[in-house]
């Protein structure tokens, strides 16, 4: 070997060892915008799951619920907000979301997604995937609350609530508790979306329902689901889209996506034969309805939580679910007198509201029915009066912004149709149209 080879040699050792520690001590910055192949394409998938979930879960659910003169009007509602939303994100949503560090606003740097590059990353994702996912559960949480005022409002006052509520009430909650405002500094825990989506579209659905007053009929037989095959398929659909909400949430394809999606879907079994059970011990007679609300019920106390808990956790928040809520349920119609139309608030309000707070119980690897992940530092009952804070603070903002929003809408464009109109139904005054036809 000659003196040349040996100190080419030589060089090549010293420039492969220079250039690991130039690596090693830029890796943090080169791994930040570098985007992970594995985690795009789960993200992907799971953003192509959440909007399932609205279209066309959400609405056949919403539309099997209703009666058949009303059904397209759901159907139509639906697919308008999911538009409207979807315009509202990307001119001014995700920046007042994502952006900027205001305590219950974003800024305004990316109105227009402006800054939105085909390069652009946010951590092992490209930003273009990023907003797009975030814009699906803004989609989703005000065609949530639709079922609040199903059958009685005006086309044109959805839309302009719709735009008005996701302004002033959906996207400071999402800055507050996933944009780096208020309650992410105070330490909140909202893996999915139990305040963000369910909190706000309860306490939202509550406040419309009150306002816009009772259904002609309620309480009475006459108001009965007139198609229970829809219901159950929509219902099966949000099922399976609902692991692309919770298991999406880990913004990667790691363990904790997988851990989301099993403790979903335990909670969701759980939930369903509870309420199933309830309900047979209460009537007589288990029904398909109560079986599929109580499934809702199920996903939507443990998506909060699905971050955190592990399964024996999911499987108590499951049973929780299906027994309070069906409980909530009885108590808002029976009790108050508040037609929640197809019962927004006691299984979406309700049950963000139970999976937040349980998650401090149940989120501890060491905890009470550990198997979880160390998600938070304090201890069970200091992040317990964190979760609490959390839950004050989103449901007290969202039920005096609600209601300006409704009131507003109510000041530009009549809240509720004529009772002529309600006889006949939403689908043929509103759209001129009908479902069904006979002969």
């Amino acid at each position: 070997m000659t003196l040349f080879s040996l100190n080419r040699d030589k060089v090549m050792k010293l420039c492969n060892v220079s250039a690991l520690f130039l690596l090693t001590c830029a890796s943090p910055a080169i791994l930040a915008s570098e985007i992970n192949a594995g985690d795009t394409a789960w993200i992907l998938t799971a953003t192509a799951l959440v909007l399932f979930m609205t279209l066309p879960g959400l609405a056949l659910f919403y539309g099997g619920l209703v009666r058949s003169q009303n059904v397209l009007s759901v159907l139509m509602q639906c697919f308008a907000i999911c538009c409207i939303v979807s315009v509202i994100w990307v001119i001014y949503g995700y920046s007042l979301a994502f952006t900027g560090t205001g305590q219950f606003f974003g800024g305004s740097e990316a109105l227009f997604l402006q800054t939105l590059t085909r390069e652009a990353t946010s951590g092992s994702l490209p930003e273009s995937l990023f907003v797009i996912f975030q814009m699906t559960f803004a989609v989703i949480t005000p065609a949530l609350v639709v079922g609040a005022f199903a059958e009685r409002m005006r086309f044109s006052a959805v839309c302009i609530f719709t735009v008005l509520w996701v302004t002033l009430v959906y996207l400071p909650a999402c800055h507050m508790v996933w944009g780096g405002g208020y309650l992410a500094q105070l330490g909140v825990i909202d893996f999915a979306g139990g305040l963000v989506v369910h909190a706000t579209c309860g306490v939202g659905a509550l406040v419309v329902a009150k306002v816009i007053g009772l259904r002609k009929g309620f309480p009475g037989s006459s108001l009965v689901p007139h198609n229970r095959p829809m219901v159950v398929m929509g219902a099966a659909m949000l099922w399976v889209g609902w692991f692309g909400f919770n298991g999406g949430s880990a913004v990667a394809a790691d363990s904790n996506a997988a851990m989301a999606i099993l403790v979903t879907h335990i909670s969701a079994a759980v939930g369903a034969l509870t309420w199933m059970a309830v309900e047979w011990v209460k009537t007589g007679k288990p029904t398909v309805i109560g079986i599929a609300t109580g499934m809702v019920a199920g996903l939507a106390t443990i998506t909060p939580a699905s971050g955190t808990v592990g399964p024996q956790g999911a499987m108590l928040i499951g049973l929780m679910a299906g027994f309070i809520c069906f409980y909530a349920t009885q108590l808002i119609k029976g009790y108050f007198k508040i037609d929640d139309s197809l019962d927004v608030f006691p299984v979406h309000g309700v049950g963000g509201i139970v999976g937040i707070l349980m998650l401090a119980f149940l989120g501890k690897p060491d905890g009470f029915l550990g198997a979880g992940s160390a998600g938070f530092e304090p201890s069970v009952f200091d992040q317990f009066f964190i979760q609490l804070q959390g839950v004050v603070i989103i449901c007290l903002w969202t039920l005096v912004f609600s209601w300006v929003a409704i009131k507003v809408t109510s000041l530009l464009t009549p809240l509720r149709v004529d009772e002529e109109s309600e006889n006949e139904g939403l689908d043929m005054t509103e759209h001129n149209e009908s479902a069904y036809h006979s002969g």
